[in-house]
Protein backbone atom coordinates (compact mmCIF):
# COMPACT_ATOMS: atom_id res chain seq x y z
CA UNK A 1 0.00 0.00 0.00
CA UNK A 2 1.28 3.20 -0.63
CA UNK A 3 1.83 5.62 1.92
CA UNK A 4 1.04 9.13 2.18
CA UNK A 5 3.13 11.77 3.69
CA UNK A 6 2.00 15.54 4.33
CA UNK A 7 4.26 17.93 4.59
CA UNK A 8 3.73 20.82 6.85
CA UNK A 9 5.95 24.53 5.51
CA UNK A 10 6.23 26.53 8.57
CA UNK A 11 9.14 28.99 6.94
CA UNK A 12 13.06 28.92 8.06
CA UNK A 13 15.68 29.05 5.68
CA UNK A 14 14.80 25.84 3.79
CA UNK A 15 12.50 28.13 1.78
CA UNK A 16 13.91 31.29 1.96
CA UNK A 17 14.92 33.25 -1.11
CA UNK A 18 17.61 36.47 -1.50
CA UNK A 19 16.78 39.46 -0.79
CA UNK A 20 18.46 43.23 -0.37
CA UNK A 21 17.69 42.75 3.59
CA UNK A 22 19.69 39.29 3.51
CA UNK A 23 17.55 35.21 3.50
CA UNK A 24 13.81 36.21 3.85
CA UNK A 25 10.76 33.72 3.65
CA UNK A 26 9.15 32.92 0.49
CA UNK A 27 6.02 31.22 -0.85
CA UNK A 28 5.90 28.87 -3.43
CA UNK A 29 8.75 25.99 -1.63
CA UNK A 30 6.15 23.43 -3.57
CA UNK A 31 6.81 24.39 -6.38
CA UNK A 32 10.03 25.13 -6.36
CA UNK A 33 10.50 21.68 -4.78
CA UNK A 34 8.76 19.65 -7.16
CA UNK A 35 10.51 21.21 -10.14
CA UNK A 36 13.73 20.15 -8.41
CA UNK A 37 12.62 16.39 -7.56
CA UNK A 38 11.77 16.35 -11.62
CA UNK A 39 15.60 16.34 -12.17
CA UNK A 40 15.92 13.31 -9.38
CA UNK A 41 15.45 9.77 -9.89
CA UNK A 42 14.07 9.82 -6.31
CA UNK A 43 10.95 6.73 -5.47
CA UNK A 44 9.25 8.71 -3.33
CA UNK A 45 6.52 8.02 -1.37
CA UNK A 46 2.84 10.51 -2.61
CA UNK A 47 3.19 13.52 -0.97
CA UNK A 48 1.29 16.79 0.13
CA UNK A 49 2.96 19.99 0.87
CA UNK A 50 0.65 23.18 2.99
CA UNK A 51 2.29 25.87 3.02
CA UNK A 52 1.52 27.88 5.78
CA UNK A 53 0.06 31.61 5.37
CA UNK A 54 2.22 33.18 7.55
CA UNK A 55 5.98 32.00 6.86
CA UNK A 56 7.71 32.31 9.63
CA UNK A 57 12.03 32.96 10.59
CA UNK A 58 11.98 30.51 12.89
CA UNK A 59 13.80 33.28 15.11
CA UNK A 60 10.87 35.24 15.44
CA UNK A 61 8.81 31.64 17.14
CA UNK A 62 6.06 31.88 19.84
CA UNK A 63 5.09 29.33 22.01
CA UNK A 64 1.61 29.90 19.79
CA UNK A 65 3.51 28.75 16.78
CA UNK A 66 3.95 24.91 18.53
CA UNK A 67 0.22 24.70 18.81
CA UNK A 68 -0.47 25.83 15.63
CA UNK A 69 1.27 23.21 13.95
CA UNK A 70 0.45 20.56 16.22
CA UNK A 71 -3.35 21.42 15.64
CA UNK A 72 -2.34 21.00 11.82
CA UNK A 73 -1.06 17.81 12.31
CA UNK A 74 -3.79 16.58 14.40
CA UNK A 75 -6.63 17.62 11.97
CA UNK A 76 -4.59 15.37 9.00
CA UNK A 77 -3.85 12.81 11.28
CA UNK A 78 -5.68 9.94 9.67
CA UNK A 79 -5.50 11.25 6.13
CA UNK A 80 -1.60 10.37 6.18
CA UNK A 81 0.85 8.00 6.95
CA UNK A 82 3.79 10.21 8.76
CA UNK A 83 4.50 13.70 8.50
CA UNK A 84 7.39 16.32 7.72
CA UNK A 85 7.41 19.73 9.79
CA UNK A 86 10.08 22.03 7.58
CA UNK A 87 11.02 24.07 10.08
CA UNK A 88 14.08 26.97 10.45
CA UNK A 89 17.35 25.52 12.36
CA UNK A 90 17.35 28.35 15.13
CA UNK A 91 14.40 27.26 16.75
CA UNK A 92 14.05 23.93 15.42
CA UNK A 93 14.95 21.92 18.89
CA UNK A 94 12.34 23.61 20.89
CA UNK A 95 9.43 23.15 18.34
CA UNK A 96 11.04 19.23 18.13
CA UNK A 97 10.42 19.01 21.93
CA UNK A 98 7.10 20.93 22.15
CA UNK A 99 5.27 18.08 19.59
CA UNK A 100 6.84 15.10 21.54
CA UNK A 101 4.78 16.49 24.41
CA UNK A 102 1.73 17.81 22.48
CA UNK A 103 1.60 15.17 20.47
CA UNK A 104 0.75 12.22 22.56
CA UNK A 105 0.78 8.33 21.91
CA UNK A 106 2.38 8.44 18.13
CA UNK A 107 1.68 5.87 15.76
CA UNK A 108 3.81 7.14 13.22
CA UNK A 109 6.13 9.71 12.51
CA UNK A 110 6.60 13.74 12.68
CA UNK A 111 9.57 14.67 11.11
CA UNK A 112 11.17 17.88 11.89
CA UNK A 113 13.72 19.30 9.12
CA UNK A 114 14.92 22.39 7.56
CA UNK A 115 18.29 23.45 6.21
CA UNK A 116 21.31 25.51 6.34
CA UNK A 117 21.07 26.84 2.81
CA UNK A 118 18.28 28.09 0.83
CA UNK A 119 16.67 25.61 -1.14
CA UNK A 120 17.04 27.83 -4.46
CA UNK A 121 21.04 28.14 -3.80
CA UNK A 122 23.91 26.19 -5.11
CA UNK A 123 25.40 23.54 -2.64
CA UNK A 124 21.86 23.87 -0.57
CA UNK A 125 21.45 21.06 1.72
CA UNK A 126 17.59 21.28 1.78
CA UNK A 127 16.77 18.34 -1.05
CA UNK A 128 18.63 15.67 0.38
CA UNK A 129 17.50 16.79 3.75
CA UNK A 130 13.79 16.96 2.80
CA UNK A 131 13.86 14.23 0.62
CA UNK A 132 15.07 11.88 3.47
CA UNK A 133 12.70 13.03 5.85
CA UNK A 134 10.48 11.93 3.39
CA UNK A 135 11.11 8.38 3.10
CA UNK A 136 11.36 8.12 7.06
CA UNK A 137 8.19 10.00 7.57
CA UNK A 138 7.03 6.09 5.88
CA UNK A 139 8.78 4.10 8.60
CA UNK A 140 5.95 2.74 10.44
CA UNK A 141 8.33 1.55 12.77
CA UNK A 142 8.82 5.27 13.89
CA UNK A 143 6.53 6.45 16.12
CA UNK A 144 7.49 9.62 17.81
CA UNK A 145 8.67 13.09 17.10
CA UNK A 146 12.06 13.40 15.44
CA UNK A 147 14.81 15.50 13.58
CA UNK A 148 16.25 14.44 10.73
CA UNK A 149 19.37 16.64 9.76
CA UNK A 150 22.71 15.94 7.62
CA UNK A 151 22.71 12.17 8.23
CA UNK A 152 21.44 12.25 11.59
CA UNK A 153 18.37 10.62 12.41
CA UNK A 154 17.96 12.44 16.46
CA UNK A 155 14.77 12.03 18.75
CA UNK A 156 13.17 15.44 18.95
CA UNK A 157 13.54 16.23 22.34
CA UNK A 158 16.79 14.98 23.14
CA UNK A 159 18.44 17.46 20.31
CA UNK A 160 20.14 21.04 20.40
CA UNK A 161 21.45 22.91 17.52
CA UNK A 162 24.94 23.04 18.00
CA UNK A 163 26.61 24.48 15.68
CA UNK A 164 25.69 28.02 13.27
CA UNK A 165 27.37 27.53 10.29
CA UNK A 166 27.72 24.29 9.89
CA UNK A 167 25.64 21.64 7.89
CA UNK A 168 26.29 18.69 11.09
CA UNK A 169 24.24 21.23 12.80
CA UNK A 170 22.23 19.24 15.06
CA UNK A 171 23.27 16.72 18.00
CA UNK A 172 21.67 14.57 21.07
CA UNK A 173 24.02 15.01 23.95
CA UNK A 174 22.93 13.04 26.09
CA UNK A 175 21.50 10.18 24.07
CA UNK A 176 22.32 7.81 21.00
CA UNK A 177 21.24 8.87 17.31
CA UNK A 178 18.34 7.01 16.09
CA UNK A 179 19.64 6.21 13.11
CA UNK A 180 22.74 7.47 10.64
CA UNK A 181 21.85 8.21 7.24
CA UNK A 182 24.40 7.44 4.46
CA UNK A 183 24.51 4.89 1.58
CA UNK A 184 22.54 3.01 3.86
CA UNK A 185 19.68 4.01 6.17
CA UNK A 186 21.32 2.59 9.54
CA UNK A 187 18.55 2.92 11.75
CA UNK A 188 18.49 1.60 15.50
CA UNK A 189 15.09 0.51 15.73
CA UNK A 190 15.52 -0.65 19.52
CA UNK A 191 15.96 2.84 20.93
CA UNK A 192 12.69 3.47 18.99
CA UNK A 193 9.66 4.89 21.21
CA UNK A 194 6.75 2.37 21.00
CA UNK A 195 3.84 2.87 19.36
CA UNK A 196 0.85 4.39 21.50
CA UNK A 197 -2.57 5.13 20.84
CA UNK A 198 -2.85 8.61 19.31
CA UNK A 199 -4.07 11.20 22.41
CA UNK A 200 -3.15 14.63 21.74
CA UNK A 201 -3.02 16.86 24.83
CA UNK A 202 -2.36 20.54 22.71
CA UNK A 203 -2.95 23.23 24.82
CA UNK A 204 -2.90 27.20 25.12
CA UNK A 205 0.16 28.77 26.21
CA UNK A 206 1.21 31.75 27.69
CA UNK A 207 4.16 33.02 26.65
CA UNK A 208 5.03 34.79 30.24
CA UNK A 209 4.94 31.50 32.24
CA UNK A 210 8.48 30.20 31.70
CA UNK A 211 11.61 32.19 32.23
CA UNK A 212 14.97 31.29 31.27
CA UNK A 213 17.82 32.04 33.87
CA UNK A 214 21.70 31.91 33.50
CA UNK A 215 23.45 31.82 36.59
CA UNK A 216 26.43 33.79 36.29
CA UNK A 217 29.22 35.32 38.77
CA UNK A 218 27.76 38.22 40.45
CA UNK A 219 24.24 37.73 39.99
CA UNK A 220 22.01 40.21 41.89
CA UNK A 221 18.72 38.86 43.60
CA UNK A 222 17.65 42.24 42.81
CA UNK A 223 17.32 40.51 38.68
CA UNK A 224 15.35 37.80 40.24
CA UNK A 225 12.90 40.42 41.68
CA UNK A 226 12.70 41.73 38.16
CA UNK A 227 11.53 38.89 36.81
CA UNK A 228 9.12 37.26 39.41
CA UNK A 229 5.60 38.85 37.47
CA UNK A 230 1.91 37.75 38.13
CA UNK A 231 2.37 35.41 35.52
CA UNK A 232 5.59 33.75 35.96
CA UNK A 233 4.88 30.06 37.28
CA UNK A 234 8.26 28.24 36.25
CA UNK A 235 11.56 29.18 36.18
CA UNK A 236 14.83 27.72 34.37
CA UNK A 237 17.92 28.05 36.21
CA UNK A 238 20.89 27.31 33.97
CA UNK A 239 23.86 26.60 36.74
CA UNK A 240 27.57 25.47 37.22
CA UNK A 241 28.82 21.76 36.50
CA UNK A 242 26.02 19.63 37.96
CA UNK A 243 23.54 22.08 38.62
CA UNK A 244 25.85 23.52 41.64
CA UNK A 245 24.42 27.33 42.73
CA UNK A 246 25.85 30.88 44.43
CA UNK A 247 24.78 29.21 47.78
CA UNK A 248 26.86 31.52 49.46
CA UNK A 249 24.67 34.19 47.74
CA UNK A 250 21.95 34.40 50.84
CA UNK A 251 20.07 36.93 49.18
CA UNK A 252 20.11 35.45 45.97
CA UNK A 253 18.98 31.89 47.53
CA UNK A 254 16.07 33.34 49.75
CA UNK A 255 14.63 35.06 46.30
CA UNK A 256 14.38 31.48 44.64
CA UNK A 257 12.86 30.12 47.99
CA UNK A 258 9.99 33.00 48.19
CA UNK A 259 9.71 31.99 44.59
CA UNK A 260 9.00 28.57 45.13
CA UNK A 261 6.79 29.67 47.89
CA UNK A 262 4.30 31.41 45.42
CA UNK A 263 4.21 28.40 43.83
CA UNK A 264 6.74 28.96 41.03
CA UNK A 265 7.94 25.75 40.10
CA UNK A 266 12.19 26.03 39.50
CA UNK A 267 13.77 23.66 37.40
CA UNK A 268 17.89 23.43 37.63
CA UNK A 269 19.27 22.48 34.33
CA UNK A 270 23.44 22.76 34.16
CA UNK A 271 25.25 25.09 31.87
CA UNK A 272 27.45 22.10 30.62
CA UNK A 273 26.85 20.56 26.88
CA UNK A 274 26.69 17.03 28.01
CA UNK A 275 25.88 15.42 31.59
CA UNK A 276 22.97 15.38 34.19
CA UNK A 277 22.19 17.65 37.03
CA UNK A 278 23.45 15.97 40.21
CA UNK A 279 21.76 18.02 42.54
CA UNK A 280 23.50 17.72 45.90
CA UNK A 281 26.50 15.75 44.63
CA UNK A 282 28.12 19.04 46.24
CA UNK A 283 27.43 21.01 49.58
CA UNK A 284 26.81 24.22 47.38
CA UNK A 285 24.01 22.31 45.49
CA UNK A 286 22.02 20.77 48.45
CA UNK A 287 20.36 24.32 49.05
CA UNK A 288 18.34 23.33 46.13
CA UNK A 289 16.77 20.03 47.41
CA UNK A 290 16.04 21.33 50.84
CA UNK A 291 14.06 24.42 49.20
CA UNK A 292 12.31 22.04 46.60
CA UNK A 293 13.79 23.11 43.16
CA UNK A 294 13.60 20.32 40.63
CA UNK A 295 16.72 18.66 39.36
CA UNK A 296 16.50 18.61 35.81
CA UNK A 297 18.41 15.73 34.99
CA UNK A 298 19.76 15.33 31.69
CA UNK A 299 16.81 16.96 30.18
CA UNK A 300 18.07 19.61 27.23
CA UNK A 301 17.32 23.21 27.92
CA UNK A 302 15.01 22.66 25.06
CA UNK A 303 13.15 19.65 26.34
CA UNK A 304 13.02 21.30 29.73
CA UNK A 305 11.67 24.36 28.52
CA UNK A 306 8.83 23.29 26.81
CA UNK A 307 8.03 20.78 28.73
CA UNK A 308 7.52 23.09 32.12
CA UNK A 309 5.66 25.07 29.12
CA UNK A 310 3.06 22.75 28.63
CA UNK A 311 2.16 21.24 31.98
CA UNK A 312 1.85 24.86 33.28
CA UNK A 313 -0.43 24.94 30.27
CA UNK A 314 -2.80 22.47 31.86
CA UNK A 315 -3.45 24.09 35.11
CA UNK A 316 -1.90 21.35 37.25
CA UNK A 317 -0.94 22.37 40.61
CA UNK A 318 2.62 22.98 41.24
CA UNK A 319 3.69 19.94 42.97
CA UNK A 320 2.36 18.09 40.37
CA UNK A 321 4.15 19.88 37.44
CA UNK A 322 7.36 19.44 39.89
CA UNK A 323 6.53 15.63 39.71
CA UNK A 324 6.06 15.32 35.96
CA UNK A 325 9.19 16.84 35.60
CA UNK A 326 11.27 14.44 36.53
CA UNK A 327 9.18 11.40 34.95
CA UNK A 328 9.95 10.21 31.11
CA UNK A 329 7.10 11.04 29.52
CA UNK A 330 8.50 10.52 25.60
CA UNK A 331 11.90 9.70 25.98
CA UNK A 332 13.15 13.00 26.99
CA UNK A 333 14.98 12.36 29.70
Amino acid sequence: MTKRILILYTGGTVGMVPSDAGYVPSAGFDERFRRQLADSTAQLPEFDIIEFDDLIDSSNLQTSDWRFIAQQINHYWQEYDGFVVLHGTDTMAYTASALSFMLQGLDRPVVVTGSQIPLVQPRSDALSNVVTSIMLAANQTLCEVVIYFDGKLLRGNRASKVHSTSFNAFDSPDFPALGDIGIYFQLREELFMPAGKFNPVIPEFDPEAVVILPIYPGLQARTIQSLLTPNLRGLILLNYGVGNPPDRNVALMEEFERAIESGVVIVNLSQCHRGPVVQGAYSSGAIFNQMGVIGGADLTLEAAFTKLHWLLAQNLPAKDVGRLMTQSMCGEC
